[in-house]
């Protein structure tokens, strides 16, 4: 293996770590502190687009995906109190958003790296984001899809409540997703200051 992934791959496993650990713990009604280290994920793919390629944003995205599993098998055999930690569908959701997501971000970047330097790692991102939520809250709590793992109640998150406490009536983890997305949103655009700053002082160094 490339010597210079390691620095992408050993990142981009402690975000997943932290974020597994992370998503635990609420923060308050309607995210986890695990909301705010995932994203970061983005931005470690975008940096090893933008200074080493596709492949080996691809190669680190891998990496995660493995370590992200890796988590969700631990996750499974940790009991909660209202069962295990990790269920099959969250697993599923997990990985399966995680993957999507990240290689999307990783085929869009690539084909925006020519344009404005800001503007392949924030739509990148954006689109990631999008499909790394939607896939995720789907799989994982959508009533439609309770046949993937029927043992798991998961009716708690179908309950109607008003869209993040204001909006209209819409299941509890439409709210749950939309927060989460919100967040992402945030976070795309705070990571552009020091996607900026790595890529400068990376490229000087080089140069």
């Amino acid at each position: 293996m490339n010597r210079s992934l390691i620095p992408g791959i050993a990142a981009m496993a402690a975000i997943v770590v932290a974020s597994n650990i992370l998503v635990q713990f609420l923060f308050g009604q309607w995210l986890t502190w695990g909301a705010f280290t995932y994203p970061l994920a983005f931005l470690v793919t975008d940096l090893t687009n933008r200074l080493q390629g596709p492949r080996a944003a691809r190669i680190v995205v891998a990496a995660g995906f493995v370590v992200g599993v890796i988590c969700s098998l631990i996750g499974t055999r940790i009991m909660g109190e209202f069962g295990p930690l990790v269920t099959l569908r969250i697993a599923m959701g997990s990985g399966l958003a995680f993957l999507a997501a990240q290689l999307l971000d990783v085929h869009v970047f690539d084909r925006l790296r020519r344009g404005s330097w800001w503007r392949a790692p924030l739509v990148s991102t954006l689109v990631g984001s999008a499909v790394d939520t939607m896939l995720f809250f789907t799989i994982a709590f959508s009533a439609a899809l309770s046949f993937l793992e029927p043992a798991n109640d998961v009716s708690w998150a179908g309950e109607t409540l008003p869209l993040l406490g204001l909006g209209p009536a819409v299941p509890l983890w439409v709210s749950l997703a939309t927060a989460d997305w919100l967040v992402k949103l945030s976070l795309a655009a705070v990571a552009l200051i020091p996607f900026r700053l790595i890529v400068a002082r990376a490229t000087a160094r080089v140069a």
